[in-house]
C-alpha cells in the first residue's frame, strides 16, 4: 500500500498545530483554554449505568479528569461551585451531526452535547476541529470525524482532495473506486466512514426507500475502512439498502425509518446499533429550521409515525439505540439529542434508558467507553448540571445550567463561590 499520502497528511496536521501555537492576532503564542482544578459542592450524582444517584457528595474535576466522587469537602486549591443538590449527569452524545463551523461547536456545547460523531462535512472541517478540540484551543465537544461522505454521487465533494479527482464525472460504483474513495478519508485521519445505502429523505426529489449501495459495494468500504480500524455508518431508511448495510458489517444503521422486524433482529444479532435521528423528522414537517418545503412536509407526516413503529421495534427487541439530532446545529437548527432523549421516553423507553442511548450506548458506539460516557474517577471530565432529577423528569436534560467538556468550563449558568 503506497503510504505517501497518509506521511503527507500526518506531516500537514504537524504543521497546522504548529501553526497554530505560534500564527496568531498580536504574534503573541495561542493559549488553550485551561482545565481547572474543580470541586462541584453537594451535587446529586447520576450513575447512568445502575440508575442510581449519589446524593450531597464532590465531585472533583483536574487536568481534565474526573478525579473523585464521594462525600466529604473540596480539596484545597480547588475553585468551588456550589452545585445545592442540582443533578450531575455525564456530557450527551451526537452520533450524526454535520457541524462544520466554530460557532455551531459552541451551540452544541451548550445545548449539552459533549462528544459528536459527524456524518461527513466539507473539506475535512470536523477533522481541523477534531485537532482544536484536542489542542485545547476550543473547549468542545470532542469530534470524531468522519470527512468526505462515500456515495455514488460525489458532486462537490472532489473538492475536498485533488486525490479525489479521477473521480470526477464518473459514479463512484466500482469496488476500486469505492476503495479509493475510502482511502482518502482514511489518509486524511478520519475516526468513522460514512456512506449511504439508500437516499435521502431530506430532498424533495428523492425516494428514502430506493437502495444506493448493494451488499457487494458496501462490505468494500467496510473492508477499506477495517485496514485501520475506522468503522462505518451507513445512511439507510429503506429496508433492502439497510439490511445490506447490516450483512456487509455495517457498524451503525442512520435513520431507519422502513425497517422490518426482520432486519431488526438481525441487527441485534449482529450488535448493530440504530441512530434514528427521529427527532430530524419534526424538522421536516415544522415551520422553519433546517427544511422548509412542502414535499417535505408531507414526507415528514408519513414518516414520523413510521419511524415510531422501528424505534419501539427496536427497544422491544434490545437493540441499542443512540441519539442523533441529524442537523449542522446552525442557526436556524430546532433539534438537539436533548429533544431525542426526551421523544424516546414517549415512545417507551425509561428515562435511564433514554439517556443511556445519549451517553453509555453511544460511548460504546464510537468504542470509547473506556474514556467517556460515566461520572467515575479516571474519566475524561465530560459532565453537565441540571436542575431536576433526570430520572423523574427527563425534560430538564433540555436546559443544562453547567457543561464542562474535558474539564473546559463551556457554560456556567450557575452562581461560583471563591475557593475557601
Amino acid at each position: 500500500m503506497n503510504r505517501a499520502p497518509l506521511a503527507l497528511a500526518l506531516l500537514a496536521r504537524l504543521a497546522f498545530l504548529a501553526f497554530l501555537a505560534f500564527l496568531v492576532p498580536g504574534g503573541a503564542a495561542a493559549q488553550a483554554i485551561p482545565q481547572p482544578h474543580v470541586a462541584l459542592a453537594h451535587a446529586n450524582v447520576v450513575d447512568v449505568t445502575t440508575g442510581h444517584i449519589q446524593r450531597d457528595v464532590t465531585l472533583v474535576l483536574r487536568d481534565g479528569r474526573i478525579v473523585s466522587v464521594g462525600p466529604g469537602p473540596a480539596p484545597a486549591g480547588a475553585e468551588v461551585i456550589d452545585l445545592g443538590g442540582r443533578y450531575v449527569l455525564p456530557g450527551l452524545m451526537d452520533a450524526h451531526t454535520h457541524l462544520d463551523n466554530l460557532a455551531a461547536a459552541r451551540r452544541a456545547l451548550e445545548s449539552g452535547v459533549t462528544t459528536i460523531r459527524s456524518a461527513t462535512v466539507g473539506s475535512y472541517r470536523d477533522v481541523t476541529l477534531r485537532e482544536l478540540v484536542k489542542a485545547g484551543y476550543v473547549a468542545g465537544p470532542d469530534v470524531l470525524a468522519a470527512g468526505v461522505f462515500v456515495r455514488a454521487e460525489l458532486g462537490d465533494g472532489v473538492l475536498a482532495d485533488p486525490a479525489l479527482g479521477p473521480l470526477m464525472g464518473s459514479r463512484v460504483v466500482t469496488p476500486e473506486a469505492i476503495r479509493a474513495l475510502v482511502r482518502v478519508n482514511l489518509d486524511h485521519g478520519v475516526d468513522v466512514i460514512k456512506t449511504a445505502a439508500t437516499e435521502r429523505a431530506g430532498l424533495p426529489n428523492t425516494d428514502p426507500r430506493v437502495q444506493t449501495y448493494d451488499e457487494t459495494q458496501l462490505r468494500a468500504i467496510v473492508e477499506e475502512a477495517a485496514t485501520r480500524n475506522a468503522p462505518v455508518e451507513a445512511h439507510a431508511h429503506g429496508d433492502e439498502g439497510a439490511r445490506a448495510a447490516v450483512l456487509a458489517g455495517i457498524r451503525s444503521i442512520e435513520h431507519g425509518t422502513y425497517l422490518s422486524d426482520s432486519t431488526l433482529r438481525l441487527m441485534k444479532e449482529r450488535g448493530t446499533f440504530l441512530v434514528p435521528t427521529y427527532s430530524t423528522l419534526f424538522d421536516l414537517v415544522e415551520p422553519a429550521g433546517d427544511y422548509d418545503d412542502p414535499v417535505l412536509k408531507i414526507r415528514g407526516t408519513h414518516m414520523i409515525p413510521r419511524m415510531e413503529r422501528t424505534i419501539r421495534s427496536a427497544h422491544a427487541m434490545g437493540v441499542k439505540l443512540v441519539t442523533g439530532a441529524d442537523n449542522g446545529y446552525s442557526a436556524q437548527s430546532i433539534t438537539r439529542v436533548s429533544h431525542e432523549v426526551v421523544r424516546f421516553t414517549q415512545l417507551g423507553l425509561t428515562p435511564l434508558e433514554a439517556i443511556r442511548a445519549a451517553t453509555t450506548n453511544a460511548a460504546e458506539l464510537f468504542r470509547i467507553q473506556d474514556r467517556t460516557g460515566r461520572i467515575a474517577a479516571g474519566l475524561e471530565a465530560d459532565v453537565i448540571v441540571v436542575e431536576e432529577n433526570p430520572l423523574e423528569n427527563v425534560v430538564t436534560v433540555q436546559d443544562p445550567l453547567l457543561v464542562i467538556s474535558n474539564g473546559r468550563i463551556g457554560l456556567n449558568r450557575l452562581r461560583r463561590r471563591p475557593t475557601s
